[in-house]
């Protein structure tokens, strides 16, 4: 999300760190230094039926797809990356995209098995899939928990029929609800997703909007103010003035006002954008946000394995030609050093309301914490509110998440 200047910092009505919601309440089986054995798998599934206009995701159109050879494609990428990474414990699979609900199941359940086969898996495993609410795709639900999803991720977008045309989504209101009801049957674990922020919505508006999001009773939401990407559709309006920025106070204050709404239900936000009852937050998530290893394959995707950074072709037709001469979809692989990998713990860490352990950034990474942290300028702006510190722990407080980004530029030494 964007957000505001640190000349102005806001506050904020209730506090991440008091009562029910404290950190220590967060999922702890990520935590501790048995996670090394632990690994998250991301398949990306690029194709859409449409493009959306503010998506600036790996998706791709195309007239047909071969489900077969796409299910061989991925099946061997998987098989490349497991084969370095022996050994290990597999705690979630997440199917991104793209929309993977128009994946076939059989793809779905090839997958799951072969990871099953590759490494030892958590009796809990969580096995999620990002799912379009369209009556088509919703179909399918039945058949993909039957592959072995155990949780959808609901690209619901707006509960508002204008909202939905203006966003370029294909489903209108009814249509996605009746997919969120069959979500809720048939997985034991239901997510979705709101934009808001939308120009000429107000605070009432999407206020009514989201307290009828909490009504149907869901343990996770994702709740994102609308950005406009580099390279949209939404951007080339923007160029041209064609479509108006939301006032960064205005966004404040929905990000305010989110935050206490959902508190208030029982979801406190534990990242900046995402909302959650305690043990029901994303595993494969916190595992990014960790900075955990994750094997990823498919076209475009990121992966971490063992302090090294990989990435896939991101044009499907090229991820396709690389398998086929290198028999995996590499683009690009290189060892992170030492520096990088601490910052990019502060990066990610940092967006969690549980912050960061900086002795264990310090002890995986062989650097005193000098050196990725520029100490003098976090007791600045804890002694502001915006930070907290308690000893080795360092996490954003609610007023200092409104300005997230000034306050890493100030403490992280890149």
């Amino acid at each position: 999300m964007n957000v505001t200047s640190l000349s102005s910092p806001r506050k904020r009505g209730s506090s991440f760190f008091s009562g029910e919601h404290d950190t220590r309440q967060l999922d702890s089986r990520f935590r501790g230094n048995d996670r090394s054995e632990d690994l998250a798998l991301y398949v990306h599934w690029p194709f859409c039926v449409s493009k959306c206009p503010y998506c600036d995701f790996n998706s791709h159109v195309r007239e047909s797809i071969d489900q077969a050879a796409w299910r061989e494609a991925l099946l061997q990428d998987l098989a490349h990356e497991a084969a370095l990474l022996p050994g290990r414990r597999l705690t979630s699979i997440f199917f991104g995209g793209g929309t993977p609900s128009l994946m076939e199941p059989a793809t779905a359940a090839a997958l799951i098995d072969a990871a099953a086969g590759h490494w030892q898996v958590a009796g809990d495993v969580e096995v999620t899939l990002e799912a379009n609410p369209s009556s088509v795709e919703a179909a399918r639900f039945a058949d993909l928990a039957a592959a072995g999803v155990n949780r959808v991720s609901l690209g619901l977008q707006s509960l508002d029929d204008q909202a939905l045309a203006f966003l370029g989504r294909a489903h209108d209101v009814d249509e996605g609800l009746a997919a969120l009801a069959t979500a809720q049957r048939v997985f034991g674990r239901v997510s979705f997703d709101l934009i808001y922020a939308l120009p000429g919505q107000s605070a009432a508006a999407w206020e009514e909007e989201l307290r009828r999001a909490l009504s149907f009773g869901t343990d996770h939401l994702s709740l994102y103010q609308l950005t406009i990407e580099p390279g949209t559709r939404f951007a080339a309006l923007a160029a041209k003035g064609e479509l108006p920025e939301t006032d960064p106070d205005f966004a404040a204050e929905l990000f305010e006002l989110t935050a206490a709404i959902t508190a208030d239900a029982g979801l406190p936000r534990y990242e900046v954008s995402n909302h959650a009852r305690p043990s029901q937050e994303s595993r494969h998530n916190l595992t990014y946000w960790r900075m955990c290893d994750y094997a990823g394959v498919g076209p475009g995707a990121h992966g971490r394995r063992c302090g090294s950074a990989t990435q896939r072709h991101r044009k499907p037709e090229n991820w396709m030609g690389a398998l086929a001469r290198n028999g995996h979809g590499i683009v690009e692989e290189r060892a992170l050093t030492a520096q990088e990998r601490a910052v990019e713990a502060l990066l990610m860490g940092l967006r969690l309301r549980e912050g960061v352990d900086l002795a264990d950034i310090s002890g995986r990474t062989a650097l005193p914490i000098p050196a990725f942290l520029d100490e003098p300028a976090v007791d600045r702006l804890a002694d502001r509110g915006l930070l907290r510190r308690d000893q080795a722990r360092l996490a954003v407080t609610p007023e200092g998440l409104l300005l997230l980004d000034s306050i890493l530029a100030e403490i992280v030494r890149a």
